[in-house]
């Protein structure tokens, strides 16, 4: 039985992917709100290339950019910056594969539209006052709606947004009857 189990396990595609890039934030002097990344493990020239790949570019500063973005989506509420929630966004990112800077932009956008929303309902949790629960419900919906419209464009920019209309015409005599729909022949009575 538990050889069973064991074969399912290691069957999961999810086994086959390295770990996510990571980032260890250490906190500047005088500062809560903000901190500088390293590697977690010391090996800076591949931690940081492992990063551009992540992001989808060759650009340092693009890099540089989109960490400082990160760490201000991950502000917790109250307190200073999570590095569980930076992490976790860096993992979404990793996850879009994003094959340029734009792509890298949209998936940090969705990386910090999905923390904001997922920090407004956690706030529901007894932080919100009866009469601004209404508020944060809206927002948390707004932002959900935001993610899934980048799901879209991000879909639109890598497969284009063709559509295919397929428009006939029908020409019924006096007398006759049209049917409008797919029709198929396979479960016909007669």
């Amino acid at each position: 039985m538990i050889a069973k189990h064991s074969s399912l396990l290691a069957a999961r595609p999810e086994e086959n992917r390295p770990t996510p890039v990571r980032v260890k934030l250490r906190r500047r002097q005088k500062s809560w709100n903000s901190a500088k990344a390293h590697p977690p493990d010391g090996e800076g020239k591949i931690w940081w290339g492992r990063l551009k790949k992540a992001m989808g570019t060759s650009s340092s500063a693009f890099v540089d950019a989109s960490l400082i973005q990160l760490q201000a989506a991950a502000r917790l509420p109250g307190g200073g910056i999570s590095e569980i929630a930076v992490n976790s966004a860096l993992a979404v990112i990793e996850a879009v594969a994003p094959k340029d800077e734009i792509e890298g932009a949209l998936a940090i956008q969705m990386a910090c539209t999905h923390t904001a929303a997922m920090a407004i309902l956690a706030r529901m949790d007894g932080y919100c006052r009866i009469q601004s629960t209404a508020i944060c419900v809206a927002a948390a919906a707004r932002l959900m709606r935001a993610y899934v419209a980048q799901l879209e464009a991000l879909r639109r920019l890598r497969h284009g947004s063709s559509q295919h209309v397929l428009v006939e015409h029908v020409h019924v005599s006096e007398g006759g009857q049209a049917v409008i729909g797919n029709v198929s022949s396979a479960g016909r009575c007669r």
